[in-house]
């Protein structure tokens, strides 16, 4: 058997393995970014919602509207949009979310509620 006669017993095998594993890593490397951008929007909204009940529970003694207001405006200020504020006594309860897409045609939210008022105790 000559040198020529081996090459054209090759089928490319190495090549399809190759181009499989090189498949996997990238299926691998998008959805690991996935699930980190879906871990950032989710830490986006709590910073927001946080926030944004911290600076509307400051306003509390004032007026629900007002303390929600000043909430949405913080909130707004973090990258989110306030879904829902309300004032329960003097603790103010706002829900922040962020809207993330984490792949390219696939869209998810985060939503995440926070509560803040004076030290019980």
């Amino acid at each position: 058997m000559t040198a020529t006669e081996d090459r054209s017993r090759d089928r490319g095998g190495a090549t399809i393995c190759l181009l499989a594993v090189g498949l996997l890593f990238v299926a691998a490397g998008l959805f690991g970014a996935g699930v980190g951008a879906a871990r950032v929007a989710r830490q986006q909204a709590r910073v927001a919602a946080d926030f944004g009940a911290l600076a509307g529970a400051a306003r509390a003694l004032q007026d629900e509207s007002v303390a929600c207001d000043r909430a949405r405006e913080i909130v707004a200020a973090n990258s989110a949009r306030l879904v829902w504020c309300r004032l329960d006594g003097l603790d103010v309860l706002v829900t922040a979310e962020v809207t993330v897409d984490p792949l390219p045609g696939l869209n998810r939210v985060a939503t995440v509620t926070a509560r803040a008022g004076p030290l019980r105790g």
